[in-house]
């Protein structure tokens, strides 16, 4: 299945010109090509079918939203999260000095310090939600105001992780993400200096998907919300659907790092279940889907033959009598091709060459 279509085209051309050699060999004329004699030595059935035309690529099994995080402490990094560990909201994901950077669940970066006095705003709604579903604060409201109950809970928190019970939250502290993430690169080493703003880890979701840098050429094949089919290792096989397909096409690398001059666009896949293997950056076969056509008449690509006056049409083996028959050619797929012309039905025997 990996390469339907160009298989596809192959055996169409293929078809093609065994055909146009017995045609222009019949000898004069201008009318249909004929079958060679013996009479033709092998049959298929036209068969009523569902067609799909396919185009089966290269992808990567990775994880959601890769994004990189920095710290606003400055010391020794003396501990540091292992690569594919996955950190939830209180946890810690280094530690500078021993004082831990805890991830907080949140869509605002950490901007400013907060502590009393500060402006009303809802980063500070955004700490208290996080503060309360950590246990901390039984009496503290959810609100974008700083009180004295934030404040209390906040000591609290810090006091409890080690930290000087300052009642102040600033980003030598706290990182907040959206959500859970996995570690997927360390920035730092353990032993080794951070400063303010530096780069400290990279991480991404916990989701899985299926990642394609697609190239341009099939970009026609990649609609949001179609259904693919992913081959993973092992032999696994997931269906999934195309959740996101990027409009900025970038240029590809060749194996040496080079510009292969091809661009592609970036295409990610949500799979209906979760995969077996743990594997990042695994790779995969997606096959993605093109056209499907319903209950249509369909006949080995092979079948095709090239006709002298242009076209294709399709020799049916009735008795004793083959005749030819022009055909008009539709979809592709699984090495079928849909035909339609007068006096075509299901169960009708056609030509194939000799296997």
């Amino acid at each position: 299945m990996k390469k339907s279509l160009a298989f596809s085209g192959a055996a169409l051309l293929a078809a093609v010109a065994a055909w146009a050699a017995l045609a222009l060999l019949d000898g004069g004329g201008t009318g249909t090509a004929s079958p060679s004699e013996p009479p033709v030595p092998a049959t298929a059935t036209i068969a009523r079918q569902d067609l799909v035309d396919t185009k089966t690529v290269d992808g990567a099994l990775t994880y959601s939203g890769e994004h990189l995080l920095t710290s606003g402490a400055a010391g020794t990094v003396t501990w540091v999260a292992a690569e594919g560990t996955v950190i939830r909201r209180g946890h810690p994901l280094l530690k500078i000095d021993q004082k831990p950077l805890v991830l907080m669940y949140g869509k605002l970066p950490l901007y400013r310090q907060l502590e009393q006095g500060v402006s009303d705003g809802p980063d500070v709604e955004q700490l208290e939600r996080n503060l309360k579903a950590l246990g901390y604060g039984d009496f503290l409201t959810v609100d974008e105001r700083f009180s004295y109950a934030t404040y209390l809970a906040v000591r609290q928190w810090q006091d409890d992780l080690g930290l000087q019970r300052t009642g102040r939250v600033d980003e030598a502290q706290v990182v907040f993400v959206p959500a859970a993430v996995r570690v997927t690169e360390a920035k730092v080493d353990v032993g080794g200096r951070a400063g303010p703003g530096q780069e400290v880890l990279t991480v991404s979701g916990i989701r899985r998907l299926v990642h394609v840098d697609l190239d341009t050429d099939y970009q026609a094949l990649a609609r949001k919300g179609a259904r693919v089919s992913v081959k993973l290792p092992g032999g696994e096989r997931i269906n999934g659907k195309i959740t996101s397909v990027g409009t900025v096409a970038k240029s590809a690398q060749s194996g040496q790092g080079q510009d292969s001059g091809k661009t592609t666009v970036d295409v990610d896949i949500t799979l209906n279940k979760t995969p077996r293997t743990k594997l990042d950056q695994a790779p995969v076969d997606v096959e993605l889907e093109s056209e499907r056509r319903k209950g249509v008449l369909a006949v080995p690509v092979e079948a095709l033959l090239a006709l002298r006056e242009g076209g294709f049409g399709v020799e049916v083996v009735e008795g004793s009598a083959p005749r030819i028959v022009p055909v008009r050619v539709g979809a592709f797929g699984s090495g079928k091709v849909e035909i339609s012309g007068t006096g075509l039905a299901e169960g009708m025997k056609v030509g194939v060459p000799a296997t």
